[in-house]
């Protein structure tokens, strides 16, 4: 829109100078507002050009600092899970959920089939194949997070914020409560410094390829899932959260 004021108003000048120039400037000072023109197209031609590099350089850079955030989100989700394995619910508190990683196990179990006879009745029996799950040992839960930075994991990259951390239960069919956990941060810290109306723009972006809302978030405390709101492409590679 911006970007189109300005043409509009460029086309507007251009016409008034025009006939400015032939009805009141003498011959002998045309020269004078050639150069006024010519600094004025100058002046014009670099607001065209960032109207039109303003919302390219945003969309790169949101995209970066979007990646770095949601690696941190990722770690988050990484840690919710193994927690649920081994306690059957969500960590609720950050400091519980660094303490898990850093000295919390996992059961490791072996699953078996063993035969077993049943009693039918009449003196008939059957045998059948029961399943039977046995631990069979321990492992530590850091060897899943060996060169993640888990301890900065609430810290939302390139602000003074941290992720914002619930959790809940959903009804996942009728008397079926399933724990469920969210951590999430809104736009508006990570997107600071950059331009006001594509910020605002961002804050509302529906679109199946953009992170929907206003926040960039993983988990759901109204549905069941550990997915993450952002668009497949940040699932692909981290080198976009490499730069600088």
């Amino acid at each position: 829109m911006n970007l189109l004021l300005i043409l509009a108003a460029a086309v507007v000048v251009a016409v008034l100078l025009a006939v400015v120039i032939v009805k009141f400037v003498p011959l002998k000072l045309r020269w004078l507002v050639s150069v006024v023109f010519l600094a004025l197209a100058i002046f014009l031609t670099n607001k065209i050009y960032d109207g039109i590099m303003e919302p390219i350089n945003f969309a790169k850079e949101k995209k970066v600092r979007y990646a770095k955030v949601i690696k941190n989100l990722k770690i988050i989700r990484d840690a919710q899970i193994k927690y649920s394995e081994a306690n059957g619910q969500y960590a609720r508190n950050k400091d519980t959920l660094i303490n898990f990683i850093e000295n919390g196990q996992l059961v490791l179990t072996k699953t078996s089939n063993k035969p077993k006879t049943i009693e039918l009745g009449g003196g008939i029996t059957k045998e059948i194949s029961e399943k039977v799950i046995d631990t069979i040992g321990y492992e530590p839960v850091s060897k899943y997070f060996e060169g993640k930075d888990y301890k900065n994991m609430f810290k939302v990259p390139g602000t003074n914020v941290e992720f914002e951390l619930a959790t809940g239960t959903v009804e996942k069919v009728q008397g079926l409560n399933v724990p469920v956990f969210e951590a999430k941060v809104s736009k508006e810290p990570i997107l600071k410094g950059l331009s006001v109306s594509l910020v605002k723009q961002e804050l509302e972006a529906v679109e199946s390829d953009q992170i929907k809302g206003t926040h960039v978030s993983v988990g759901s405390l109204g549905e069941v899932t550990t997915g993450g709101n952002w668009p497949p492409y940040y699932d692909k590679g981290d080198a976009i959260a490499k730069k600088d």
